[in-house]
């Protein structure tokens, strides 16, 4: 595969309302994308990173950045030339390594070389990671709301469109009581679990503890990322299973959380380990050692939200993720919409992603234009 050049493209999408979490409210998304332009096919990446270093080290700006200067010519170079030609998409993690860090950025190359070497082959994302279903199961993520009577409302509208599984965000001052809330007004057999990103500390273990009585099927994240000791402290203090999110990175720190007893469920966003390939890996390690993965999102255009719903067809993914469908978040989507039904998302077989941006939409969504030739 001759890779030729890649583009990287700015867009700004409107959310349909604030999505509003522990660090920071969100109304729109500055979205970086990257077109992969190789002799065969044009691929699409999708960098999951925010405007802001609020729920990583990285951001928009930084991933540009770095593509730049420092991942874009690693490939271009004649060893990366070669590499790529010799093993594609799986030459992009050994070539960018050097680089430490920008796993956002790397995934999003990854995805785009990758998608654009499946499509000349006529492969679907889903049959080159390894899915086994046809569709998966969807839940959505709530935000933070001024108050119980609202959450209330927007939970209902969810759950009357047909989404399996409700994950409420709380922070401090806002966990219990909604929580009691939801259960109290939509009784034990919605599947419901927490979000914290990394609000508390283990110094308010007794009062997550109250949380057990409400039979969650996890907590997720409720310590700083680099806390991996922390939760496993808490871990041992909580009935309710603690799930990792910003603090696994990689297979080898999903692999010492899980040694050290840090977490019991993992939700595997393949921005935040640094590609598709590597949130496989994640998979299979943690399949390995028996503990059950989800698919997180980060709010992602159908690009990137296709390329989700191909991760979380593997054996693996035994709960519903964060792969809702393209109007829990934008009005009108780059793609062509993905849709709910029954509580489940199709799982793409066409080629590659199988979905590509819808050529006036994204036009219209778009801010600026790079092309950079390898």
């Amino acid at each position: 595969m001759k890779l030729r050049g890649i583009e990287l493209r700015r867009v700004s999408m409107p959310l349909v309302s604030p999505f509003r979490t522990s660090f920071g409210t969100q109304t729109e998304r500055d979205i970086l994308l990257l077109k992969a332009v190789t002799d065969d096919a044009e691929g699409w990446g999708e960098c999951v990173a925010l405007t802001d270093p609020l729920y990583s080290s990285e951001y928009v700006g930084s991933q540009v950045d770095v593509l730049r200067h420092h991942l874009l010519p690693r490939l271009s170079s004649p060893e990366g030339q070669a590499a790529i030609a010799r093993s594609g998409a799986a030459a992009i993690a050994g070539l960018t390594h050097p680089i430490k860090g920008h796993r956002m950025a790397k995934a999003a190359l990854e995805m785009a070389v990758l998608d654009a070497e499946l499509r000349a082959l006529g492969r679907s994302f889903a049959r080159e990671l390894g899915a086994v279903r046809d569709r998966v199961p969807s839940g959505v993520s709530v935000g933070i709301h001024d108050s119980i009577p609202q959450l209330l409302t927007v939970v209902e509208g969810y759950l009357d469109a047909g989404y399996v599984r409700v994950k409420l965000k709380i922070q401090p001052g806002w966990d219990l009581a909604p929580v009691a809330a939801v259960r109290e007004r939509f009784g034990a057999d919605v599947l419901l679990q927490v979000d914290a990103n990394t609000a508390y500390t283990l110094r308010d273990a007794r009062h997550l503890a109250k949380l057990d009585e409400f039979d969650l099927l996890l907590i997720e994240q409720p310590l700083e990322e680099e806390d991996v000791l922390g939760h496993a402290t808490l871990a041992r203090r909580l009935a309710t299973p603690i799930c990792l999110d910003e603090s696994i990175v990689s297979a080898q720190t999903a692999a010492a959380a899980i040694t050290l007893g840090a977490c019991q469920i993992i939700n595997i966003k393949p921005g935040r380990v640094g590609g598709y390939l590597e949130a496989r890996r994640i998979h299979d390690l943690a399949v390995a050692n028996g503990l059950p993965v989800w698919c997180g999102g980060m709010l992602e255009t159908g690009l990137g939200r296709a390329a989700n719903v191909a991760l979380a067809g593997l054996p693996g993914f035994t709960l519903p993720g964060d792969v809702s469908a393209s109007d829990r978040f934008y009005r009108t989507d780059i793609t062509e919409p993905i849709v709910l039904d029954d509580g489940h998302i199709a799982v793409p077989t066409g080629p590659g992603l199988g979905v590509t941006p819808v050529p006036e939409v994204l036009d219209s969504v778009t801010r600026s234009v790079e092309w950079i030739v390898l």
